[in-house]
Parts: structure tokens; C-alpha cells; sequence
């Protein structure tokens, strides 16, 4: 269990793309780490693009940066709604500023836009998104992983196995 006593916090709202919310979850906890899905609001149902519904535990309001080592922000459509709540674009500020895996597939990259933190970086994202995340300051490319310091980023749900690893090793290797 390479992640015993590591914690991850993976973003949800509606709309989610299940893929990228799910296979993340169970691959964290596949192994060793403790995962909460956080929203904004705590024990609500959040729904999928097909409907499956996930609950979070907890709020962004209520977390802080201090109480986990990632985030997770999976695509579909639920990153234009996350990014309407000023304390879930804060988490992904602080857990950037902090140094913690930062990791977003798909339209997952919509957070790291409205969080101001891409000035510089190297990351992918979905194709759609692409002209977003180069107007914010980013260094876009088109590849199934791009990893640039605490950031990881991925295109879309066939880049999740890559994507995990990607989030696995390096939380194995954090301080």
C-alpha cells in the first residue's frame, strides 16, 4: 500500500464525467490512500453526464489545504460550475501555492484557469479547452500526460491510466 497515510481530495459537481471521477477514487484507494469527494455543499448528491450519482462528504468551505497532499479535478462539464464557487477555485490555488499534486483531466484544466496559477506551465488538457488555458498563460500541449512541477495534467478518459500513475508516484514521493 504505497500511499498508507496519504489523502486526496477529488472535486465534484454536477455533470461530472464518471470515468474520471471513479477510476482516480478507486485507484487511490486501491492503494493505501484515504479519498473524499468535496463539493460545495457537504452531503449532497452530485450527478454524472449519465446520471451516477456521487455524494460529498464534505464542502470546500470546510476543508482546508492543510488536510490533504491532492487534488483531483476530474472533466465533463462540472469544472464551468465548480469554478463558480470561490472556496473550490481556492483550494486548487492553495494546494498549488502549498506544493500538493495538483491534477486535472479533460475539462478538469477550467479550474486551473480560474485559479490563476498557469502562467508558465506546461500542461493538456481536452482539445476544447485548449485556447482557455493558452489565454491564461499556459504552455498547452497536445500528449496524453504533461507534468510540470506539482501539476499534472491529461487530455481525456484514455490518458486516466498514464494519469494515474502520474498522481500515484507522485504522491509515493512527497515529503
Amino acid at each position: 500500500m504505497r500511499l498508507s497515510g496519504k489523502h486526496a481530495i477529488i472535486l465534484v459537481e454536477d455533470m461530472y464525467n464518471e470515468f474520471e471521477l471513479w477510476y482516480p477514487y478507486y485507484r487511490l484507494i486501491e492503494e493505501g490512500c484515504s479519498v473524499i469527494m468535496v463539493a460545495p455543499r457537504a452531503s449532497a448528491t452530485y450527478h454524472s453526464k449519465y446520471g451516477i450519482p456521487a455524494v460529498a462528504q464534505k464542502s470546500s468551505a470546510e476543508v482546508s489545504v492543510e488536510d490533504f497532499d491532492t487534488i483531483i479535478i476530474p472533466g465533463g462539464y462540472a469544472p464551468d460550475k465548480m469554478r463558480l464557487h470561490t472556496s473550490m477555485i481556492k483550494l486548487v490555488r492553495d494546494a498549488f501555492n502549498q506544493k500538493k499534486v495538483v491534477a486535472s483531466i479533460c475539462h478538469g484544466g477550467w479550474m486551473l484557469v480560474s485559479a490563476g496559477i498557469l502562467k508558465g506551465l506546461k500542461v493538456t488538457s481536452y482539445v476544447a479547452i485548449r485556447d482557455d488555458m493558452v489565454n491564461a498563460g499556459a504552455l498547452w500541449e497536445d500528449a496524453e500526460l504533461v507534468q510540470d512541477g506539482n501539476v499534472i495534467t491529461s487530455r481525456k478518459p484514455d490518458d486516466l491510466p498514464a494519469f494515474c500513475r502520474a498522481i500515484i508516484c507522485a504522491m509515493d514521493t512527497q515529503a
